[in-house]
């Protein structure tokens, strides 16, 4: 696991950190060599969202995300975007792509493996598919989670 993959682990949602570092493992041991997963993105802050969200509207560009600020598993700590890092240097977003040659793309390698910890992953989306985007099931309602109470470190309070 590579050193921007820890540095957005640690910043996710503490009750789910612990999984995503087990699902990144599970994910670079199945796949054998030539790829590794990155997570690029975990928590983001509303402000980053509403930049996100500028591009294909008040900013030059295709649009990225229809969530505003606030509107984001992210925002929350409970989503990530993975790429895989090719032979430790490329990134790729290719879903297709088999490079351990097992006859199952890398990609989808990592979708089983994040469903199996029960993620939800933005490529079964029925519009606007995300296909680097998985979060947590159970905490994947933005409406719910902006009512949260928040600790002192501003990660909202889960009451089980």
């Amino acid at each position: 696991m590579d050193q921007t993959t820890k540095k957005h682990i640690d910043l996710l949602h503490p009750s789910v950190r612990e999984e995503v570092t087990k699902i990144i493992e599970e994910c670079d041991i199945a796949l054998t060599g030539r790829a590794k997963v990155r997570i690029t993105q975990g928590l983001r802050s509303f402000q980053e969202q509403e930049d996100l969200y500028a591009f294909g509207r008040t900013k030059p560009g295709k649009k990225v995300t229809n969530a505003k600020g606030g509107q984001s598993i992210h925002n929350y700590g409970f989503a990530v975007d993975i790429c895989l890092i090719i032979d430790g240097k490329t990134a790729s977003w290719d879903t297709a792509k088999d490079w351990d040659g097992d006859q199952i793309s890398d990609w989808q390698e990592c979708v089983e493996i994040f469903k199996k910890y029960n993620w939800n992953w933005g490529g079964d989306w029925k519009t606007f598919k995300d296909l680097p985007h998985f979060d947590k099931k159970g905490y994947s309602d933005w409406k719910v989670l902006s009512k949260l109470k928040r600790d002192r470190k501003n990660y909202v309070i889960l009451y089980k």
